[in-house]
């Protein structure tokens, strides 16, 4: 093998590459984290085939390292309503929760975007979809419209000043890169 194959630079970073992030803090920095009772995690486990000895990730049956929300919070760059409460999360490892981002849980599980579970071959798939389903059906997550309950004026303000960071990132990667191509300049005359 050539050692030359083995090196792989680092990606550039892009300031707007961060604008998903930035709209998924404006989102979950407004809606409410509604903790769980002992009886409710007990429910969810037993719906979803676990116990604490079994804990895993509901989609592929890994080690789950978080809860993912099974309805997203966020979609076309707007809340949903959805808040972070146990009916509206899943035990997910952090493959999954990554690929699977704000997709539909079912359509992501048997599609090919990477890491999915079918991309990945895992053998049980519909299996968990039952499983997910029924949990789905065990109790419907709340679902609420932040708008009227905020009032329109102070809606409006937030997603403004979301407007103003989105902005102002636009305009930073702008002169980021005219600084990136001074310095790759300069460094050529090195």
């Amino acid at each position: 093998m050539e050692y030359i194959s083995l090196f792989r630079m680092p990606t550039p970073m892009k300031i707007t590459g961060r604008s998903s992030s930035i709209t998924n803090a404006f989102t979950n920095s407004i809606i409410p984290v509604v903790p769980p009772n002992t009886e409710e995690v007990k429910q969810a486990l037993k719906i979803l085939g676990m116990t604490p000895e079994t804990f895993q990730c509901a989609y592929c049956g890994g080690v789950a390292s978080e809860w993912d929300h099974l309805r997203p919070l966020v979609k076309d760059k707007k809340p949903t309503g959805y808040i972070s409460e146990i009916h509206n999360l899943v035990p997910s490892c952090g493959k999954c929760n990554q690929s699977k981002g704000n997709k539909d849980w079912k359509v992501w599980m048997m599609g090919t975007a990477a890491l999915s579970p079918t991309a990945r071959g895992i053998q049980d798939i519909a299996e968990r979809i039952k499983r997910l389903e029924a949990y789905e059906n065990w109790c419907m997550p709340t679902k609420m419209d932040f708008e009227a309950v905020a009032g329109k004026e102070v809606w409006s303000q937030h997603w403004q000043n979301w407007e103003r960071v989105q902005s102002l990132m636009r305009e930073s990667q702008e002169l980021a890169a005219k600084i990136n191509l001074k310095v790759a300049s300069a460094y050529k005359a090195l």
